[in-house]
């Protein structure tokens, strides 16, 4: 535990020293001066200068008391300040003169301490002070000059207006780096109309220069032209010379070109016969012995077709004759016995209808009673209304009535078979004839 307790107790000390270290150590930046005033704080005698109020520290570290001395930084570095003045020059002209003043405060203790007593708490009022000094002595200094010697000379205008402002610029503490101007104006163009003359005059040397120029350049492009010329003469002389050399040689081609075409084209002409002669002609020849040899065949092949095509003509014809008579003979045949079968039919029913003429009627209106009873109940067809009398005895005696219709319709075939059967009929069969019985009919009564 003491050792512990030892330990931080050096180390809060350490702590402790630091901080105090820090409160009380000032370090002077390059491009800046301590001004440190307070108890004790006195500088020694400078160049026959007494001795300060305050304590001046540049480029090294000093120690600061808290609550007995206070430390203040002077910054020593360069500041620009532009000028803008109105003035009017030896001959009465009125300029506006625009510069630049580049300036600081000096290095030496003494330039620090005149520019901490003026501008310690005020550095940012400098320009304007630097502005106000330099516009008076600009004014006064313009005022001796004329406008030619501010655009001629306007170093001698910097310097007279630098050593103007050397002793009160000293006085503050401060240095001109710099003093440039920039650019003078004057409202009457006096400074244009100056320079007028000058420039008609370096217009009128170009001018003449540049009609000499063009003179000499004309000149020279003549001559340039005349030998150009002669040179085309010349050129399409000798090339005249060469074309109709190169014509005559064409020419000597041609014809040889010509000969040596009309020499290959009977040649060609001669191989396009022979090869007409091996090609076309002999293969023609032989196409067409083939072509004779084919149509002889070919009609040959027809001739022998329609042989056998009428041969089997006939044979067919033979056939269909041959079915036919066999076809008329069956159908002859059929037809006779369809007559015999008719005929044995009639005389048996003439037979029966002799021996039983009542049961063969019967039953042929057996066989059609329905379509009786149906032509029989048609007269009722027509009738829209009917009234019946007597209720259900007159439906009864109408029903009845209706159905003796049918009844007497059998004596009526009777009646039609023995008029068939008269005398000749009677002979015919071996019988005498027999009156059939008449049987009234009543005609159906329309009611109502």
């Amino acid at each position: 535990m003491p050792v512990v307790a030892v330990a931080i107790g050096v180390v809060v000390a350490v702590i402790v020293l630091i901080v105090l270290f820090k409160m009380v150590w000032r370090v002077a930046e390059p491009n800046e001066a301590l001004i440190i005033s307070g108890l004790g704080a006195r500088s020694k005698p400078i160049d026959g200068v007494d001795s300060l109020g305050f304590k001046i520290v540049t480029g090294k570290g000093t120690s600061v008391l808290p609550g007995f001395q206070v430390a203040r930084r002077l910054r020593l570095d360069s500041r620009a300040a532009n000028l803008e003045v109105n003035c009017v020059t030896q001959q009465g002209i009125p300029v506006k003169v625009r510069g630049v003043v580049i300036y600081k405060v000096g290095d030496d203790f003494v330039s620090i301490a005149n520019a901490a007593r003026r501008f310690l708490e005020q550095q940012s009022s400098m320009d304007g002070a630097i502005h106000e000094l330099f516009t008076g002595h600009l004014r006064s200094i313009i005022g001796n000059l004329t406008v030619e010697d501010l655009i001629l000379n306007r170093e001698r205008l910097t310097s007279e207006t630098r050593s103007s402002a050397a002793d009160e610029m000293s006085k503050l503490g401060l240095v001109v780096d710099s003093l440039q101007i920039q650019e003078i104006d004057d409202e009457t163009d006096y400074i244009t109309n100056l320079g007028r003359p000058h420039a008609a005059k370096v217009a009128a040397a170009a001018r003449i220069a540049e009609a000499e120029r063009n003179q000499e350049a004309t000149e020279r492009e003549q001559e340039t032209e005349r030998q150009n010329a002669a040179v085309i003469r010349d050129t399409e002389i000798k090339k005249a010379e060469y074309e109709g050399q190169v014509q005559q040689a064409a020419q000597q081609a041609r014809q040889e070109v010509i000969l040596k075409e009309t020499r290959n084209a009977e040649l060609e002409a001669e191989r396009t016969e022979k090869r007409l002669e091996s090609e076309i002609r002999k293969p023609a020849d032989a196409r067409a012995y083939e072509q004779v040899k084919l149509a002889e065949a070919e009609r040959e092949e027809r001739i022998a077709q329609a042989q056998a095509a009428a041969t089997e003509i006939q044979l067919r014809a033979q056939r269909e004759a041959e079915a036919t008579r066999i076809l008329g003979e069956a159908e002859a045949d059929a037809i006779r016995q369809k007559g015999l079968a008719e005929a044995e039919a009639i005389k048996a029913r003439a037979e029966a209808l002799a021996k039983n003429t009542d049961a063969v009627i019967a039953q042929q209106l057996a066989e059609q009673w329905p379509q009786i009873v149906e032509a029989g109940a048609g007269v009722f067809g027509n009738v829209d209304n009917m009234v019946v009398l007597n209720g259900a005895e007159g439906v009864e005696d109408m029903l009845a009535k209706a159905l003796t219709l049918g009844g007497t319709g059998l004596g009526v075939a009777r009646q039609l078979l023995a008029n068939l059967n008269g005398p000749q009929g009677a002979a015919a069969n071996g019988h005498n004839g027999v009156p059939a019985a008449t049987v009234p009919v009543e005609a159906p009564k329309e009611d109502g």
